[in-house]
């Protein structure tokens, strides 16, 4: 199950051996806190620096500035967390892991470093030990961006194969955030498998007033049009993968006649 735009998107916000995870304790993140020494400022500027290295997928530069900022304040836990994700990026999974829960030692009820390893987690197929982290994050009042988590949480529900909690945390994503794409998509995933078309239609009607289609909503939007049985619909999204993407499997599995 791969998803349609996510990646940094939902873990940029600013296991065996995990830290148990205090949930619904209200703790701002760290990033957001003041600083208090000049070496946590230090730690706290080469920590953002990398991570909009990272959001570019200047993986190498990233993976520099987190380094220094563990090297100004060893304690800084975001510093960590940046390792984390550069580590995620790079397939460095052992890596990876050790730096979320180094972070998470350090700051075990932080709502961006809970979000940002339960979704590595998710990828690691351990999507059920994702499940308290987002919680965590979830659960904090002072998380600035609840809807990530929600989404996150969602897709993980659907690598469980559970659809109802999938569509009760990506309805809530979409509750706290009316322009969260990503829900909007997922959602219409799981209305199309269940035989909602007339919804899922709704839902990427939706999605396309927010953002251009890509080969995969326009892939799902055609299907769903098939099963409604509306061929000009069907037509008209089947013309816009012919002339916009072409390289794409989605084009692939209709040349194919693979709707299914």
């Amino acid at each position: 199950m791969k998803p349609m735009a996510l990646g940094l998107a939902l873990v940029l916000a600013g296991c065996a051996g995990a830290p148990v995870v205090q949930q619904g304790t209200a703790e701002q993140a760290v990033s957001q806190q003041a600083t208090t020494s000049d070496v946590q400022q230090r730690a706290k500027v080469h920590t953002e620096l990398g991570a909009l290295y990272l959001e570019n997928g200047r993986f190498g530069v990233a993976q520099d500035e987190a380094r220094i900022a563990v090297g100004a304040d060893p304690a800084y836990a975001p510093a960590y967390n940046l390792l984390g994700l550069v580590h995620m990026n790079l397939k460095e999974n052992g890596a990876a892991d050790e730096d979320f829960q180094r972070a998470l030692k350090l700051a075990p009820n932080d709502p961006e470093i809970n979000n940002n390893y339960g979704w590595f987690l998710c990828q690691t197929d351990r999507p059920q030990q994702s499940v308290g982290h987002f919680m965590a994050a979830i659960k904090n009042p002072l998380y600035t961006t609840p809807a990530k988590a929600m989404t996150a949480l969602g897709i993980c529900y659907l690598k469980m194969h559970d659809d109802a909690l999938a569509e009760d945390f990506l309805l809530k994503a979409r509750r706290v955030d009316a322009g969260n794409v990503e829900a909007l998509y997922w959602l219409a995933d799981i209305y199309y498998r269940k035989g909602r078309y007339y919804e899922a239609r709704l839902s990427l009607a939706d999605l396309h007033k927010l953002m251009e289609p890509n080969p995969q909503s326009t892939w799902l939007a055609l299907r769903v049009e098939r099963k409604i049985g509306d061929r000009e619909g069907e037509a008209r999204y089947a013309s816009l993968l012919r002339r916009k993407f072409q390289g794409s499997p989605e084009y692939q599995k209709m040349m194919q006649g693979q709707y299914e």
